[in-house]
């Protein structure tokens, strides 16, 4: 098939890309680099079958016959996104209504890379596709929260008025090879600060819970519900171990020998608890994430380490 990514060169998108290629897709990464990077897809810049477009998915885009859209374009993390507050309002809504038209126009299937985020600080836990929400609409995360909220309901409208081939993924805390050190999320927190040789910051008193999948079970369930799921209703993608945030310091200092933990104030908005129900998505397509912590963060702390040791010997070399 003929494939667009969106946010081809972003952290979840280049493994998607790089999956894609290998399953003999021909692929079109497309990204605007405002938080990704060709670095991560340098592997596949000479294959025959990827295409890299510098592009905004802000502004429309023609890109001829398409049979899937994978729309993942969007800053994630919290410091990136209120950098670019507005943009990143506009990326969410403008760059889905942008899929979205790709694919009426071609008759592609469209999925839509949502975000655990749309249901807020969660009153009800774990969070099943039906519930609504605790968002604010003026908060600090507003941008990113209320940006992917209004993208599902482009979604589901395009579905409703044209008949848009529609999937919708609410994609719970990912973590793995490739993700950006400064991110502000959890994990690349937790590591950079650790590799580093700094006290690891704990916001509160680490007593909030994340859900951490690994980036290659992620990968398993966007293809699994692009090609299986067969439903425009939302679906959860994630795994549902539940940990708190002072239980993952504590397996990264156990890891890379690091020494101590700070405590900081809980920032506005910040999720309490995070657990995904996914019972949807392994009814719909067999999902069930399979790579453990203990296998997982071993191999993030190793990309970290020799990323981090690449950026600091350009340092040196400038």
């Amino acid at each position: 098939m003929r494939i667009l990514v969106t946010g081809g060169a972003g952290f979840v998108g280049s493994h998607l890309v790089r999956r894609l290629v290998g399953e003999g897709h021909t692929v079109l990464a497309l990204d605007s680099l405002l938080t990704g990077s060709w670095e991560n897809i340098d592997d596949l810049s000479d294959h025959p079958h990827v295409t890299r477009l510098h592009q905004d998915v802000v502004h429309p885009y023609e890109l001829g016959a398409l049979d899937r859209i994978y729309n993942l374009a969007c800053p994630a993390s919290p410091p990136r996104y209120q950098a670019h507050r507005v943009h990143t309002t506009l990326t969410s809504v403008l760059g889905t209504l942008h899929a979205l038209t790709a694919g009426a126009s071609c008759g592609a299937r469209v999925l839509q890379a949502s975000t655990s985020e749309v249901y807020g600080d969660p009153e009800v836990h774990p969070q099943r596709e039906d519930y609504r929400g605790a968002v604010s609409s003026t908060g600090p995360r507003a941008c990113y929260d209320e940006g992917k909220r209004c993208a599902e309901t482009l979604c589901a409208d395009f579905h409703r008025e044209r008949g848009l081939d529609v999937r919708i993924v609410r994609i719970f805390n990912t973590y793995g090879p490739a993700m950006d050190p400064d991110d502000g999320r959890v994990v690349s927190n937790f590591v950079r600060q650790a590799l580093s040789g700094k006290a690891l910051t704990i916001y509160g008193d680490g007593t909030q819970t994340r859900s951490l999948c690994y980036v290659d079970d992620l990968i398993d369930g966007l293809i699994g519900a692009m090609e299986r799921a067969q439903t425009p209703e939302p679906i959860n993608l994630g795994n549902p171990a539940e940990l708190t945030v002072r239980d993952i310091a504590e397996q990264i200092l156990a890891l890379t020998g690091g020494g101590r933990v700070v405590h900081l104030p809980l920032p506005a908005d910040d999720p309490k608890r995070r657990r995904p129900d996914i019972a949807r998505a392994h009814a719909l397509f067999g999902f069930s994430p399979r790579v453990p912590l203990a296998e997982g963060l071993p191999r993030t702390i190793d990309y970290f380490r020799r990323r981090l040791a690449r950026e600091a010997s350009r340092g040196v070399a400038e």
